[in-house]
């Protein structure tokens, strides 16, 4: 009874096993069985050992208990992780994802490194519609996923100041395999898992697996948004004293994001009341349509493409690599290496809340407004049924009357292809007094980034059900727009983002730890050098003296209509350069006390950075003519954090408190800030008999404390960001029954850093239920956001208009789902 009361418990959702890592000396020859690797904590330090012995915050999640979520997605499983903010509405990708009050200036994970198997995904997480969990899937693969806060993560990898979160795949350890069907019972979504895995000798082992998928998804598109799948594979060869493996991942899968949509919104900033405009229900309508099917534009060799609305989020990625450890006289030596074939397409309709440059108007507004604001005189319908009809009542079009001009986001994602290596040597020296770990390495990477952005202007209805038109608008006689585009351009922006960059950067980080363990005490200290070479070539409208559009008869009728006349081209006869180095010293130091068996005390402060990618470049940072910074501090942004603590392990609870404090700079697009958070993280778990429960909370006081743009943000709190989130799993296992929840929540935030307009707080209630009618049989349902809370995670305004009407993102409606898993 008390081998399965803690094997419970090392599985928890949100706990870590006893056998948890810092800089110690515990260590195995092969791999164990799949639960025991993930639990056997190798992210982001140098070597395993006890969790009350470490100076870490780290977490792990088993693939069992990952499947109890119903996680649609790799950011909503992140978000089970104390600590972290991860606001997930991008489909399988487009995720915020946040540490401890480090800044989301403008989306993706900056501060974090997402890693798979030790490795990240991209060496950036928050490049432009290419962040890193859009790479990622989770499936019958996962053997789980670790996850370091803070500590010495930004020592043992490049990027990754705030944190690293790395999937584990299973291995072959044990021999069998596993086949799940699953099926959405009020969604759309048809799925198929497979894996399996299995010795083929004593010291040869292989395992595949994958799944593919097809449906609707969890909002009304009215096409099969969610299609595709991927394969994984690896094969390890055991030998005395260690370990080779290969492995090698093909996906190729297209998911839907939730695009920004219109919600009505009154009160006061501080007390708005969010509701669904007529026709449109916010949390399970979108702005994708089948009547609206492809995007008419130039493409990134300026010739004319459809490109279709259903690719959506369209990702791609081939990669090979392989892992070995072995010993060399007392040396142990670890090396990982991959490289990734990495691309996509990604295409959604965009709409404004504020007023943009171009037109100083919102972009959903009343008809009777923005046909007066384009001088219009009459609308008809350009797609769908009704397709040439005239809308003889505009005010009242659907119900709502309203109007949407769209920026059409269309960004072709060429190549962010990736090669990474790390290797390392670390050897124990018992000293009599205690014992000394010393850990060197190195780190190599180059990552690509060849993206172009071809955007456009439309003009459609607002209505939900996937239902929505593009609309024709009249000026008397003369039409404004070509089947429902305003402009083969991103007019409402100044006809900006008709760009072009193909970039590498390529790292070169040596890193070393020493970590002294005598008596209750261990000390430990790290330090990595992280050097940057950036080289490539900009093209496009955001560059001086570079052509951002020209008249060309895109549809090739012959006629060179109104909107012709606004044809985005990239300008390739104006290249920019970049060309600069830049370069900078990480470190942490810490110290750990155990007092008893069950309780210690740790301390810890770093310096970490994190490089800037391409969000730097069409942002006045770079110069045009030489490449070089014109900002040379806008290379990395520095992160300073200090963190300390107490840990308690007993028979049947587990407690974890971590106070926390962290300072970093921002520079991004329209971007120079400096922000400071401080606050405490919680993490507990409970087990007695049949009932567990396990959870964890974070309290963040967090501040703009300095802004070279605009003065006026300063001592602001930072928009998205709450002061409490939480989650907590209660469950009870009887015999062949489980049956649990998973709660999540957060206090309010502001949607901006102008702080004059607030999101609601939200608790979020994820059912399930297990069923094992024999030990090789499995019924499973999940039911995600089982009471269809509306929650907010982004509104594109930071005030309330007049209109009355802002954009927002949500959180996913009702979705409940059924497995059937077999065993062999």
């Amino acid at each position: 009874m008390k081998t399965k009361t803690l094997l419970l418990l090392a599985s928890a959702c949100i706990l870590p096993s006893p056998a948890l890592a810092s800089e110690g000396d515990a260590n195995t020859d092969s791999p164990p069985p799949h639960e025991a690797r993930v639990n056997q904590m190798t992210t982001g330090v140098a070597r395993a050992r006890d969790r009350l012995d470490s100076a870490t915050s780290t977490s792990t999640l088993t693939g069992d208990e990952i499947e109890k979520f119903g996680a649609r997605s790799v950011a909503e499983i992140f978000r089970n992780i104390p600590g972290m903010r991860a606001g997930s509405t991008g489909g399988e990708g487009f995720a915020n994802i946040s540490i401890r009050g480090l800044p989301i200036a403008l989306g993706g994970a900056k501060f974090l490194q997402i890693q798979e198997n030790g490795l990240p995904t991209l060496e950036f997480g928050d490049i432009a519609f290419a962040t890193a969990d859009q790479f990622l899937r989770a499936d019958l693969n996962l053997a789980g996923v670790q996850a370091i806060r803070g500590g010495s993560a930004s020592t043992f990898a490049s990027n990754s100041s705030g944190g690293i979160v790395n999937l584990i795949d299973k291995t072959g350890d044990v021999a069998g395999g596993t086949v799940q069907i699953s099926t959405g019972l009020d969604y759309d979504s048809k799925r198929i898992d497979f894996e399996y895995g299995s010795p083929i000798t004593d010291t040869l082992r292989f395992h595949v697996g994958g799944f593919y998928r097809k449906g609707e998804g969890p909002r009304a598109t009215g096409f099969d948004g969610f299609k595709g799948g991927q394969v994984k594979f690896n094969m390890t060869k055991d030998f005395a004293g260690g370990y080779v493996r290969i492995y090698a991942k093909l996906l190729d899968d297209q998911t839907v994001p939730t695009p920004y949509a219109p919600v009505l919104v009154s009160g006061s900033g501080s007390d708005p009341d969010y509701s669904n405009v007529p026709g449109l229900n916010v949390r399970k309508d979108s702005l994708f349509s089948r009547y609206i099917p492809a995007n008419l534009t130039l493409d990134d060799a300026n010739q004319p493409a459809n490109h279709a609305y259903s690719d959506a989020t369209h990702s791609k990625v081939k990669s090979i690599g392989f892992e070995t450890k072995f010993e060399v006289e007392g040396w142990r030596i670890n090396d990982k290496f991959r490289f990734s074939d990495i691309s996509g397409h990604t295409i959604q309709p965009y709409t404004l809340s504020n007023a943009m440059a171009a037109l100083p108007i919102q972009s959903i507004n009343s008809a009777p407004v923005l046909m007066a604001m384009l001088q219009a005189s009459s609308l008809q319908y350009a797609t769908g049924p009704n397709a040439g009809q005239v809308i003889t009542d505009p005010a009242s079009l659907n119900g709502n009357g309203l109007l949407a001009l769209h920026t059409d986001q269309d960004v072709a994602l060429n190549s962010l292809n990736n090669m990474t290596n790390d290797i390392r040597a670390s050897k124990v020296w018992d000293l009599g007094s205690g014992k000394l770990t010393f850990t060197a390495g190195f780190y190599k990477s180059s990552q690509d980034i060849d993206t172009a952005w071809t955007w456009t202007t439309t003009v459609s209805d607002v209505l939900g059900g996937g239902k929505a038109h593009l609309i024709d608008v009249f000026a008397g006689p003369y039409q404004l727009t070509q089947n429902g585009t305003l402009a083969y351009n991103a007019a409402l922006i100044g006809n900006y983002r008709r760009d072009r960059y193909d970039v590498n950067y390529d790292i070169n980080a040596p890193y070393g730890s020493l970590n002294y363990m005598f008596g209750k005490l261990a000390l430990g200290a790290s330090v990595r050098y992280d050097m940057g070479r950036v080289r490539g070539t900009l093209y496009g409208s955001s560059l001086p003296g570079s052509t951002a559009s020209t008249t060309f008869d895109i549809n090739r009728d012959g006629v060179i209509s109104i909107p012709e006349t606004n044809v985005g081209i990239i300008d390739y006869t104006n290249p920019a350069p970049v060309h600069y180095n830049y370069d900078y010293l990480s470190y942490s130091v810490s110290a750990n006390y155990r007092m008893s068996e069950n309780f210690s005390l740790f301390g810890r402060y770093s310096k970490g950075g994190r490089a800037n990618a391409d969000r730097i470049l069409f942002a006045n940072y770079v110069s045009p003519v030489t490449g070089e910074l014109l900002v040379p501090e806008a290379a990395y942004d520095p992160v300073k954090q200090a963190e300390g603590g107490f840990k308690y392990r007993g028979d049947n609870l587990e407690v974890y408190v971590t106070g926390f404090w962290a300072k970093t700079g921002e520079h991004n697009i329209e971007l120079d800030r400096s922000y400071r958070a401080y606050g405490a993280e919680l993490e507990a778990g409970y087990h007695r008999g049949i009932f567990s429960v396990y959870g964890g909370a974070t309290w963040t006081q967090a501040e703009i404390t300095a802004d070279a743009l605009d003065p006026t943000k300063i001592g602001n709190t930072p928009k998205q960001q709450a002061d409490l989130i939480f989650q907590v799993t209660p469950q009870v296992e009887v015999e062949s029954f489980t049956i649990g929840a998973n709660f999540y929540g957060t206090t309010s935030s502001y949607t901006g850093d102008s702080n004059q307009l607030k999101m609601p707080g939200y608790v979020v209630t994820n059912a399930f239920v297990q069923y094992r009618p024999t030990d090789r049989v499995t019924v499973m349902l999940n039911a995600n956001n089982l009471f269809d809370v509306l929650g907010l995670v982004e509104v594109d305004a930071d005030f309330i208009p007049s209109s009355g009407v802002v954009t927002a993102r949500t959180i996913n409606p009702r979705t409940i789902s059924a497995s059937l898993r077999f065993n062999f």
